[in-house]
């Protein structure tokens, strides 16, 4: 059903405050419509309403008692005097006014109800303790002036005990640093959703460190490594580090690294005290991880409905690790993820020691491009190897070094070596302090990825080699 309604005359355009001409629809001077201006009502509600004063011998005017609860049966919100009648901007009921100014200003007689009197500290006020945003002042003879927080009313002992403290063991907000985090990852205070542990992950322990970030173009890490150390039989160290991609095109990319990793490194553990070989450990390490990643996809049929990859591709990811253990360099690897040699003296040759499970490295390898023509092709970087259900017959790669001068092993997944892809160039990125501070390094080399662009996940592990220089020779010899 539609209506009309009569214009109201106006005496100035609502859009450039020229007068109108009588009956204009539209304004001369910028087109705005005059007959969309709504007609003005009766009263302004949103404004302050003042109490009139009482006519000589009639009765005061009355205004409803403010609810003592509201909806949610927690203590009205406070107001000001000038807003609604209830409580006072110190939280105190208006009748405590009432006795400290009299019943004639209660009842409104002469005066207005405005804003009235500042807030006293003392007993009165401090009963009710108000919480603001610059600061909490519970029991406090201060006020901040700044208005109070809504929601939740700090005036109930529950909230002013949330507000005060996070739960024993719970998160505390990056953002606000006050408010408890729930479990889907937001501040209760604030509403700030906080990082996911997996964002930035660091370690170091003893001569071994990793970093790993999510970078600036993904929405989650993809990546995990481990790093550990144990003893072999003769009693001497045995130092590990694995650093796993999840493909991204599959599902629960995420899970299937942290799975291989884990998976790979308690394999290690548990061979190398044992007495085993450190490369058929390794070999041994890569299939325990290839088992870890395919059970992934064993989940019973709707557990991830919500994953809209389920159905068509198992989880996947990339492998790649090294062992130092007596004087060997052990390295293994199913995929695109690479080690780098990078020698104490910057002078000697430093090599890359792991050949990519990928589209340009298999043409480089039956000769039919140049690196630079395959690694400039859109298909480069399309693996041929990777561990998961769906994987062609896996296909474990490993090799044996025995350095013959101090250095560090570089390990790292394609989102650092897209930005130092020859070992010369990584060569370049690695800090000339790296060898005493590996954690420091790795750090270094995960910003070069970052200022680089950081399109991918990041994740890089170094270790210390230190051996007693033994003469001229090539950088690591392969047994």
């Amino acid at each position: 059903m539609s209506q009309s309604h009569q214009q109201p005359a106006l005496s100035k355009c609502p859009g450039c405050a020229e007068p109108p001409a009588a009956g204009d629809l539209f304004c001369g001077v910028c087109g705005y419509d005059l007959s969309a201006v709504p007609a003005r009502p009766g009263d302004r509600p949103t404004m302050a309403i003042t109490v009139p004063p009482a006519a000589s011998g009639s009765e005061a005017v009355r205004w409803p008692a403010a609810a003592e609860t509201d909806s949610s049966d927690v203590p009205a919100p406070v107001h000001r005097p000038s807003d609604l009648p209830g409580t006072d901007s110190g939280g105190r009921a208006l009748a405590e006014q009432e006795q400290e100014q009299g019943p004639g200003a209660a009842a409104g007689q002469g005066a207005p109800v405005g804003p009235g009197p500042e807030p006293v500290g003392g007993p009165e006020s401090s009963a009710v303790p108000v919480r603001h945003d610059d600061r909490a002042v519970p029991g406090g003879a201060e006020h901040s002036g700044d208005f109070a927080l809504a929601a939740p009313d700090p005036r109930t002992a529950e909230h002013a005990a949330a507000a005060a403290a996070p739960a024993a063991g719970g998160k505390v907000c990056v953002a606000c640093r006050s408010g408890r985090v729930d479990p889907d990852g937001y501040c209760e205070n604030c509403g700030h959703a906080q990082p996911r542990e997996r964002d930035h992950m660091e370690q170091e322990l003893g001569s071994v460190a990793a970093v790993s970030d999510r970078g600036l173009r993904h929405h989650r890490n993809e990546d995990s490594f481990a790093v550990s150390s144990t003893a072999l039989p003769d009693g001497s160290p045995a130092v590990v580090a694995i650093v796993c991609d999840g493909v991204s095109s599959a599902s629960r990319p995420d899970e299937a690294s942290a799975a291989a990793a884990n998976a790979a490194n308690e394999s290690l553990l548990e061979s190398l005290p044992r007495g085993t070989h450190p490369q058929q450990a390794m070999h041994e390490a890569i299939v325990a991880a290839s088992e870890a990643v395919n059970a992934l996809a064993q989940e019973p049929a709707g557990a991830m409905e919500h994953d809209a990859h389920r159905h068509q591709n198992a989880p996947a990811c990339t492998l790649v690790g090294a062992v130092m253990a007596g004087e060997l360099l052990i390295v293994g690897w199913v995929g695109d993820s690479r080690v780098y040699w990078v020698p104490e003296d910057r002078s000697r040759p430093t090599a890359r020691l792991t050949e990519d499970d990928s589209w340009a490295a298999q043409m480089v390898a039956a000769g039919l491009m140049n690196e630079a023509e395959a690694y400039a092709d859109e298909r480069a970087h399309a693996i041929t190897g990777w561990l998961g259900a769906d994987a062609y017959e896996l296909e474990p790669h490993t090799a044996a070094f025995k350095p013959d001068r101090p250095g560090l092993v570089v390990v790292c997944t394609d989102g650092l070596w897209n930005y130092a892809e020859s070992a010369e160039e990584m060569a370049a990125a690695v800090p000339a302090d790296a060898q005493e501070h590996p954690l420091r390094g790795a750090q270094v080399l995960v910003g070069h990825a970052l200022d680089g662009g950081g399109h991918d996940n990041v994740t890089v592990a170094l270790l210390p080699f230190a051996v007693r220089p033994q003469g001229a020779g090539s950088a690591c010899e392969t047994v």
